[in-house]
C-alpha cells in the first residue's frame, strides 16, 4: 500500500508556526489503517489552541482493540486521576445509543488523542464521546464491526488536552462539577491533597464529577469551604451584629476570580488553623452520618445535612471568624460531640421559620440561598457562646438575629443614600 499524503489544511497566518508531527501521524496510520489512508489524510488545526487533529474513519475492531477511555488529564504529574466522567448507564440517550449500535448504526464525533507516551498498548486515548465508544464496544461483542468516525489529535499539551476534553463533551453537557475538577487538576494536586489530608476525601480519592447525596466532596464544596473560612477570618467579631456576615458559594462551571486569587497565594496549604478547621468539619460530617440509622425515613437527608452548602459555608465562615478565640472556637468544633442525637439537630432545624418565609419553606437546612447561609452563621456563632448544641430556641433566636441584622443593614444603606 502506498503511503498516503498528509496534507495540512492550515490558515495562512498559522502555517509558518506549526510543525507537523509526521512520524507520529504515520504511526497512527500504520496502526489503525483509517479509510482515508489510501489517498490523503487531511490535518487541521484548532486556531484557538493550535492543537493539530485529523478527522477519519476506523473499523470498530481496530478502534476498540487499541483504545482506552481510562485517560489521565495530567499523565506526568497526576497519572492516577481521571478527567472523564463515569458512564451514565441508565441515561435514556445512552440506552438508545446501545440499541442503535447493535442495529449497525455508524457513529461519529468520537474524540481521541493518539500517543504512545503513556500506556502504549492502547495508543488511542478516548477523551470525548465515551458513551458512543462503549456502545460501539458492546456492539462489537455482538459481532457488529462497522466503520466509525473519529476526530484524532496529535501531540497535545496538557492545556490542549483539557480544552479538547471540554469541547468534545458538549453533546452530553459537561457537569459544572466535572469542569471544576478538570480545571483544578490542571492547576495541580494541592486542593485534592489538602482535602485528603484533612479527611474531606479518602486517601487516593478524587473529587466527585457531579454533586450527589452520599457521594464524595465536589471541587465547588471544597473551594466554598476554604473561601468562607478566610472571609470569616477577615471579618471583625466586634462588629458582628452590624456587619453583613452572609457567606458565599463558590462559582461552578466557570472560573471564580476570588478562588483564583486565593489559590494563587499558595499560603493556604500551609495554614495550620485552616487545616484544623478542615479536620473538624470532616469529623462533623462523619458524626452526623453515624448519628442517624440508615433505615429511618428521611435518613439520607439527615445523614448528609452537613454537606448542605449553606451549612458548609456558614460553618467554615464561623470557624474563620473565631480563629483567634480559642474558647469559642473549641465550642464551635465541639458541636460534633452531641450526645443522643445528630449534631446538627435536623429536627430542630426543620422547625425553624420566620414570619417572612413562604409557605413552601421547609425549615433551615434545605436551601442554600444567601438568607439561609446568613441564618446559619448566626446559629453557629451563638452556639459557640455556650457550646451546648443546637436547640429549637437557639434556632429561633438565630433566625430573629439574622432578620434584625438585615434591618440594621437596610438602615445603614438608606443612611448612605441620604448622606
Amino acid at each position: 500500500m502506498k503511503k498516503p499524503i498528509i496534507k495540512p489544511i492550515f490558515p495562512a497566518d498559522l502555517e509558518p508556526k506549526l510543525a507537523v508531527p509526521e512520524k507520529l501521524i504515520r504511526e497512527f496510520i500504520e496502526t489503525f489503517k483509517p479509510s482515508e489512508c489510501a489517498d490523503v489524510l487531511h490535518l487541521f488545526v484548532d486556531a484557538r489552541t493550535q492543537a493539530l487533529y485529523s478527522e477519519c474513519h476506523i473499523q470498530a475492531d481496530k478502534l476498540i482493540g487499541l483504545s482506552t477511555t481510562d485517560v489521565p488529564l495530567d499523565p506526568e504529574d497526576q497519572p492516577e486521576y481521571r478527567a472523564n466522567r463515569d458512564i451514565v448507564s441508565n441515561n435514556a440517550a445512552f440506552l438508545v445509543m446501545q440499541d442503535d449500535a447493535k442495529l449497525r448504526r455508524t457513529f461519529s464525533n468520537v474524540v481521541a488523542e493518539f500517543t504512545t507516551e503513556f500506556d502504549p498498548d492502547t495508543p488511542l486515548k478516548i477523551i470525548g464521546g465515551q458513551h458512543r465508544f462503549e456502545a460501539i464496544k458492546e456492539a462489537l461483542v455482538a459481532g457488529i464491526n462497522e466503520v466509525h468516525g473519529i476526530k484524532v489529535y496529535f501531540g497535545l499539551t496538557s492545556e490542549q488536552r483539557l480544552d479538547a476534553q471540554l469541547i468534545s463533551n458538549t453533546v452530553i453537557a459537561v457537569p459544572a462539577d466535572l469542569f471544576d475538577r478538570m480545571q483544578e487538576t490542571m492547576h495541580g494536586p494541592e486542593l485534592r491533597d489538602w482535602c485528603q489530608k484533612v479527611g474531606l476525601l479518602d486517601k487516593g480519592q478524587d473529587f466527585a464529577d457531579k454533586r450527589r447525596r452520599g457521594s464524595q466532596l465536589t471541587v465547588g464544596a471544597a473551594r466554598t469551604f476554604i473561601l468562607n473560612y478566610y472571609a470569616g477570618k477577615a471579618a471583625s467579631p466586634g462588629t458582628f451584629s452590624e456587619t453583613d456576615t452572609s457567606p458565599t458559594i463558590c462559582k461552578t462551571g466557570v472560573a471564580d476570580a476570588d478562588w483564583e486569587l486565593l489559590r494563587g497565594n499558595g499560603k493556604l496549604w500551609k495554614d495550620s488553623k485552616l487545616e484544623a478547621a478542615g479536620k473538624e468539619f470532616a469529623a462533623l460530617i462523619d458524626a452526623q452520618r453515624k448519628a442517624v440509622h440508615s433505615g429511618k425515613k428521611g435518613a439520607v437527608d439527615v445523614q448528609e445535612k452537613a454537606l448542605n452548602y449553606a451549612i458548609l459555608a456558614a460553618w467554615a465562615y464561623t470557624a474563620g471568624l473565631l480563629h483567634d478565640n480559642a474558647t469559642r472556637l473549641a465550642r464551635h468544633f465541639g458541636l460534633k460531640a452531641q450526645i443522643g442525637r445528630d449534631p446538627l439537630n435536623a429536627a430542630a432545624l426543620a422547625k425553624g421559620h420566620h414570619q417572612s418565609d413562604s409557605e413552601t419553606y421547609r425549615g433551615l437546612g434545605y436551601r442554600t440561598d444567601a438568607k439561609e447561609r446568613g441564618r446559619f452563621v448566626e446559629l453557629f456563632y451563638i452556639q459557640a457562646e455556650k457550646g451546648e448544641g443546637i436547640t429549637g430556641p437557639l434556632v429561633d433566636l438565630a433566625i430573629k438575629k439574622y432578620h434584625a441584622k438585615q434591618a440594621i443593614l437596610e438602615v445603614q444603606s438608606a443612611q448612605k443614600k441620604v448622606g
